[in-house]
């Protein structure tokens, strides 16, 4: 039986064939296999399909078809492990690996080249020589593209890409004109990156040289995309290369980025801008033959990778709203660097999110613009990985390995992902290697870190040179044509440079600005206005009918359905809970005609079990989601629970709220402390990319918050955190008491003409306080209070008066009224960004009377909104302050801890006498 351990999976099918063809026609397989056939019995009680030949045959096998399989062994190596055999990289040695290819490694040897193997079959070469096969091997595996796809599972993906490779061995073959349009590319990359170096002399610029087969493999994309009816392409991509992706993909002019490079001030004085290498673009570009594609490449941040989930949800958001039956014809690429996409964790968290129903794309290009060095580290100190793209493995990716200098390589391999997405949908990762010519910037010195490469990059011509040698060499281009496309594109460049020289100020063109052509920008004046956000009650009353009903034909657990039913008892008895709330405006808001999307972990059901806007029939799991029942012609809502990331998850909705500013976007956090995993995103996009990139946005954070003795991670959603961002204009802050002013909140971020996000900090124990419930009316004639006053005090009674905000003021009621003092009034900030100083400035007038004013937080004295109060509302310095004292945890750990602490505020708020160790 030993004798068959070299058969896998790949030999038995190729076996199995083999044996059906001899079958049906014996004299159509080679004299050897057919001798083996006719001299073993391999029917089907012999022959085991997983490639085991079972007991009571024979296990002499011929030497001649010993060495048929070793072959096949050989074959399968190749497909393995060529990639680590190519000849990829432009500067560097490889590094060396064992086993080698070698043919002693498979039970061949130097004698056997010449025997002719009907293994050539499975690479379609017929029966050919050993030689042959490895000559095809060597060609398809091993030259300036290697290919890492065996690994996949489906059958189907592994011969799809076989057949693909074996085309031309895998070797481009294009046509004359389609080379000069590669050499015209190759040279507007070459020529961009010269002309910034002699005019902005040191200026950083993170140049592509190195890499300038992007722009060709990029121009390429784009133009076969377009015959799979691709209508829009997202990029995103950090600084390298940036600028002349912008101009020579884009179309972004020239003179556009001369102006940045001058650094001109804004034409609008609200905006403070970024680095040039940092804005976004939205252009539409007619191809070669004459179809229209929207381009857009999405702002970032210098933190490296964060676009990628920006991108990604401005991809599902376009599918979604324009291309809900086939969502291919919208394409995200994202660009990586190699220490990026090696070092970054965001990048796991995409890839794992690439097949989620509430995430996917129907796949993304991966391109790695690889430098072979991060900063000033080394490729050796930067991954254990041997592929900064391994990552790609996780889901299975085809990666194409290929070497920047061989640009017709860099197309070709660039191609095959393009085709490879649209067959299968899913991710493809490009591992493009090629070199930085200078430092990091254009400033650094690179020689002082890494001597000896930096000594070859010096020699090496750039990849324009090499290609334009090889055009000549083959009778292509003549020896004046680089020069002349080199002079015609330098001549653009100049007169782009004379036109921006006599603009005086530099002007932003807003990323994605159709999407945005019904929107206004708000300054704080007009986020102070109060927004029509009533509601009729017929309209009201529809909605809990529809869901407050589940189908009849379908079994549910039973305290879901009277969990459900209970809905429409609470609308009769007038009495709606925070549960009711949110259901009544996302479906006033779905049946307005905008669509409604959330997604955080367990949101479907909520982390406190109070929202179940999907239901779960209870034999089969299929999923009822009644909000979208309500009308024909209502929007969609959309509600995912997400994989257990917060920064690509967060990232990934902020990128959907830019891309449909009309859909209410949602984000919750299963504890509002955890949304500190996306504090990248909170600082590079949600509080400043208006002010960076005119970006508005949306995004509205629900923030589970309160002290309810839950320790550390579970209380304070580090509210101070999000008010410490909060600038002129640049988000709303919110903490709502009452289900009525949850309800106008998120209407009103629909409702409004212009977008800015929403940090909600929502409540947990509150969300079945008996106490905490509204009115219909209070939905249907009411609007969002900022502020709350206390509706049961006489202002000429009181003494103390309080200001508060969440869930510690019913902790506060319930101690008043457990004391009955009737001289201290409970004033409710319901929005602390912007902060209504003029309503709290009236209500200091109001309690005249009051010697002792207060502000009173659950959290210690260092977090929660305090220090927001002092920096906003300057009254805040005489307050009396009522909370824990500082500590370095949000909250103790010890539950006896925790509430002796939360009383002693609760103390001190009513005697100012009390004031010890809190």
């Amino acid at each position: 039986m030993d004798k068959y351990s070299f058969l896998n999976a790949a030999h038995t099918a190729y076996f199995a064939d083999l044996y059906d063809q001899y079958l049906k026609n014996p004299d159509s397989v080679e004299p050897s296999w057919r001798a083996f056939f006719q001299g073993y019995d391999f029917g089907s009680e012999n022959y085991g399909l997983d490639g085991e030949i079972i007991e009571g045959v024979s296990t002499q096998i011929p030497e001649q078809l010993q060495k048929e399989f070793q072959v096949l062994k050989l074959i399968d190596g190749y497909r393995s492990r060529g990639h680590l055999f190519t000849k990829t990289n432009p500067v560097r040695a490889r590094r060396k690996y064992a086993p080698t290819l070698e043919v002693e490694n498979f039970g061949l040897s130097k004698n056997d080249l010449q025997t002719i193997f009907s293994a050539g079959e499975v690479l379609g070469l017929g029966s050919a020589t050993l030689q042959a096969i490895i000559d095809h091997l060597e060609k398809v595996y091993c030259e300036s593209i290697g290919v890492e796809y065996m690994y996949i599972r489906k059958p189907e993906e592994i011969q799809w890409i076989q057949q693909k490779l074996n085309v031309n061995d895998n070797h481009p073959q294009f046509s004359p004109d389609q080379k000069k349009t590669i050499l015209r590319k190759l040279n507007e990359a070459v020529s961009f990156e010269n002309f910034l170096h002699t005019k902005y002399v040191g200026q950083k610029r993170f140049s592509l040289e190195g890499g300038e087969a992007l722009i060709p493999a990029l121009d390429a994309l784009i133009e076969h995309a377009s015959g799979y009816d691709v209508k829009e392409f997202v990029m995103g991509m950090a600084h390298r290369g940036r600028l002349s992706t912008l101009t020579n993909i884009f179309g972004k002019s020239a003179k556009d980025i001369f102006s940045e490079f001058d650094g001109k001030d804004y034409e609008q004085e609200v905006f403070d801008g970024d680095v040039k290498y940092h804005l976004g673009w939205t252009s539409d570009r007619v191809t070669d033959t004459g179809k229209r594609i929207n381009l857009n490449i999405a702002p970032n941040p210098s933190h490296l990778e964060t676009v990628g989930a920006v991108v990604e949800g401005i991809v599902r958001a376009k599918q979604d709203d324009k291309y809900p039956d086939n969502p291919s014809q919208v394409l995200p690429i994202i660009v990586h660097g190699d220490a990026a996409i090696a070092g970054q964790g965001l990048v796991y968290e995409l890839v794992q999110m690439a097949q989620l129903d509430g995430y996917k794309t129907n796949g993304t290009i991966h391109i790695v613009v690889n430098n072979q060095i991060g900063f000033t580290t080394n490729y050796l100190d930067a991954r254990s990985s041997t592929y900064c793209t391994d990552v790609g493995k996780v889901t299975l990716s085809p990666v194409l390995h290929v070497n920047a200098d061989d640009v017709e390589a860099v197309v070709h391999a660039t191609l095959f992902a393009l085709h490879f997405r649209m067959k299968f949908k899913r991710d493809v990762f490009i591992d493009m290697l090629g070199y930085r010519k200078y430092g990091h910037n254009e400033g650094d010195e690179p020689k002082f870190t890494q001597p000896l490469l930096y000594k070859a990059i010096a020699k090496h011509k750039n990849p324009r040179d090499i290609y334009a040698e090889r055009l000549l060499a083959e009778g292509v281009i003549t020896n004046d044509f680089v020069a002349e496309i080199e002079k015609e594109y330098k001549d653009r460049l100049e007169e782009k440079l004379e036109d921006s020289r006599k603009v005086k100020k530099t002007e932003i063109t807003p990323f994605m600005q159709n999407e945005w052509i019904n929107f206004t920008s708000a300054q704080e004046g007009k986020m102070m206005e109060t927004v029509d956000t009533t509601y009729p009650k017929e309209g009201l009353e529809k909605i809990t009918k529809i869901i407050s009903n589940l189908p009849e034909d379908k079994k549910f657990i039973r305290k879901i359905q009277r969990l459900i039913e209970s809905r429409q008892t609470m609308f009769d008895e007038d009495r709606l809970d925070w549960a009711m709330a949110e259901h009544l405006a996302y479906g006033s808001i779905l049946l307005e005609g905008n669509d409604v999307r959330m997604s955080g972990q367990d949101v479907e059901r909520g982390t406190f079990s109070h929202r179940h806007a999907v239901v779960k029939v209870e034999d089969s799991e299929e999923e009822i989601i009644l909000h979208n029942k309500l009308s024909d012609k209502q929007g969609k809502f959309y509600i995912y629970n997400s994989l257990l990331s917060e920064y690509g998850v967060v990232g990934f909705d902020y990128g959907y709220a830019m891309a449909s500013p009309e859909t209410l976007t949602i984000w919750e956090a299963q504890f509002g402390d955890f949304s500190n995993g996306a504090q990248i995103m909170l600082d590079q996009y949600i509080s400043a990319a208006e002010d960076k990139w005119k970006l508005q946005n949306g995004l509205v954070m629900l923030l589970p918050h309160g002290y309810e003795g839950q320790g550390a991670e579970h209380s304070s959603a580090r509210m101070e955190r999000y008010l410490q961002l909060c600038a002129k204009d640049n988000m709303f802050v919110a903490d709502c008491t009452t289900p009525a002013n949850i309800f106008h909140l998120l209407r009103r971020q629909v409702k409004a003409d212009y977008r800015k996000p929403l940090i909600v900090f929502t409540p947990k124990s509150l969300l079945r306080h008996p106490k905490v419930v509204s009115t219909v009316d209070e939905f249907v004639n009411g609007s969002f209070q900022m502020l709350i006053d206390d509706a049961n005090a006489k202002a000429e009674k009181v003494n103390t008066l309080v200001f508060v905000t969440g869930k510690f003021y019913y902790d506060l009621l319930e101690e008043q009224e457990n004391l009955g003092r009737d001289d201290v009034a409970l004033v409710r900030i319901e929005q602390l960004f912007p902060l209504p100083a003029k309503d709290m400035r009236a209500i200091l007038g109001k309690y005249k009377n009051a010697e002792d004013i207060v502000w009173a937080q659950e959290e210690p004295r260092n977090m929660g909104a305090y220090g927001h109060m002092l920096m906003n509302f300057d009254e805040t310095k005489q307050f009396r302050v009522a909370s824990r004292r500082p500590y370095g945890a949000p909250a103790a750990g010890s539950s006896v801890r925790s509430k002796k602490r939360h009383k002693e505020v609760i103390d001190y708020v009513f005697d100012k006498a009390k004031n010890n160790q809190r």
